[in-house]
């Protein structure tokens, strides 16, 4: 009784066919054509004033206007950092008194615009002619006009940093609460004290967690800077708004300042990018092949191995 064997053709031949996304292609068409469209008008509208443009680029005014902004960011940012740490460590504390009072901070500070913020504080004057130093229901030391004291600087600064501490509250409480309970508990348990571990335990491993809101959050502030310009500091929108109320170049003025945020922001953008994969390191899942790749490459050898020996 002969017996017959079928041979089934091999399946290395296949070819696969790759679907079909017309879609993509007429949004990848659309796009081109509204970027052409969207180029072709900023070469070809002479109302831009590109030669204006280049010509109050890197104007004394301009280049002033721009350090102070950067000045701005700088100090509100650290304002925010340190005052945002305090609230954060208070907002966790088991003490109800320091966790109200800075949930009320909180509760104030972003629930009120901005902007309302820098004009209260720059009209400060008007609820409090006089400011004072001495004892609390008792006896004062020193006194000084509101005026003297509270100069278009410092009501910027305050409004900015002030304000940024709330948001940088919750950012940093965020990345305090990501460390685990059970590192707390250990180091506690080997007697390290509360300061130090902070310091040594819970500070640098939530960093991870708090430096990337953080570099969003001093690109945004680099732009609400430009706020101040109600209350007539000179920063770089201010700079190029007194500039075109003499020459009446608007257009051309505002994309000098458009220009400026966008590579400032850029800059920072590069920057954030390698603080973040510097504090990221070790996190990384994708670092090297993984258990089940290296299980298949082993099989995928042995099945090589075991062909040439059949061959």
């Amino acid at each position: 009784m002969s017996t017959t064997t079928t041979t089934l053709p091999a399946a290395r031949d296949a070819s696969v066919v790759k679907l079909s996304h017309p879609t993509r292609w007429i949004t990848a068409a659309v796009l081109l054509v509204l970027a052409a469209m969207m180029a072709n008008a900023l070469v070809t509208n002479q109302r831009f004033g590109w030669s204006q443009v280049g010509h109050y680029f890197f104007s004394s005014q301009i280049l002033g206007g721009l350090k102070r902004t950067l000045f701005l960011t700088a100090v509100a940012m650290i304002i925010g950092v340190v005052l945002g740490t305090i609230l954060a460590v208070m907002r966790m504390s088991e003490n109800p008194v320091a966790r109200t009072t800075a949930g009320l901070y909180i509760w104030f500070f972003r629930g009120t615009p901005l902007l309302v913020q820098l004009i209260f504080w720059y009209n400060l004057s008007a609820l409090y002619p006089r400011l004072s130093v001495g004892i609390p229901f008792g006896p004062e030391f020193a006194g000084f006009t509101t005026n003297e004291i509270l100069t278009v600087w410092l009501a910027a600064i305050l409004g900015l940093g002030l304000n940024e501490a709330a948001y940088m509250c919750e950012i940093i409480r965020a990345g305090l609460l990501s460390v685990d309970q059970g590192q707390r508990s250990a180091a506690l348990a080997l007697g390290m004290r509360e300061s130090l571990l902070f310091r040594r335990v819970v500070w640098p491993q939530s960093l991870r967690v708090i430096v990337p809101p953080v570099g969003n959050q001093v690109i945004g502030m680099l732009k609400f800077t430009s706020l101040v310009s109600v209350i007539a500091l000179p920063e770089l929108l201010y700079s190029a708004q007194l500039i075109y109320q003499q020459n009446f170049q608007t257009i051309p003025l505002l994309m000098v300042a458009c220009i400026w945020y966008l590579l400032v922001t850029s800059v920072l953008s590069v920057a954030q990018h390698y603080i973040e994969r510097h504090y990221g390191r070790g996190t990384n899942l994708n670092t090297g092949p993984s258990m089940a790749a290296n299980l298949l490459a082993a099989l995928r050898a042995r099945a090589r191995q075991a062909g040439d020996g059949v061959s």
